[in-house]
C-alpha cells in the first residue's frame, strides 16, 4: 500500500519565498540605527547582513534587539551608532531554494523563528518568511 502524497509536498521553498529585491538587507557596516529603519521599511522583524559578493554574514531580528536592549549596559545613543554586524547573529539558520516547503516551516517550528534566509551557497536569494509559508501549505490542502 502507497503513502498518499499531498499536494503541498511538492512546494519548494523557492515557491514561497520573498525574493531578493524584497529581502531587507544590508552591509555589517551599516549603522544599528540604519538597520532598524530598513527592518521597519519592510515591515518585517528581521534585516539581513550581506558582504560584497552578496554572501550572507549574518542578520539580526527584532528578537535579538529586545535582548540586545535588555543585557547592554551601554547608553542607546551608542548602542544605536554600532556597526550591526557587531551584534548579528553571525551564522544563522538557512535554507536553499530547493528545499520542501514542509522541511523549512518544521526547521522554523523547531527553532521558534518567523524567518529563514535562503542562500545558494552562502549568496542571499530570498527570504523564507512563516506566514506566506504557512498560506501557501494550507491553499493546497484545501
Amino acid at each position: 500500500m502507497s503513502t498518499p502524497i499531498n499536494q503541498h509536498d511538492n512546494l519548494s521553498v523557492a515557491d514561497v519565498m520573498l525574493p531578493l529585491e524584497k529581502t531587507p538587507k544590508t552591509t555589517g557596516r551599516t549603522l544599528l540605527k540604519e538597520a532598524l529603519e530598513i527592518m521597519d521599511n519592510h515591515k518585517l522583524g528581521i534585516v539581513c547582513i550581506v558582504n560584497a559578493d552578496g554572501c550572507l554574514d549574518g542578520l539580526i531580528t527584532d528578537g535579538d534587539l529586545r535582548r540586545l536592549l535588555s543585557n547592554v549596559q551601554k547608553p542607546l545613543a551608542a548602542l544605536m551608532s554600532d556597526d550591526v554586524i557587531v551584534h548579528a547573529i553571525r551564522s544563522p539558520t538557512t535554507v536553499t531554494g530547493p528545499t520542501p516547503l514542509r522541511e523549512a516551516v518544521d526547521i522554523m517550528g523547531k527553532r521558534q523563528i518567523w524567518d529563514l534566509p535562503v542562500v545558494n551557497q552562502r549568496k542571499l536569494t530570498g527570504l523564507l518568511h512563516l506566514h506566506p509559508a504557512i498560506s501557501a501549505i494550507i491553499d493546497q490542502t484545501t
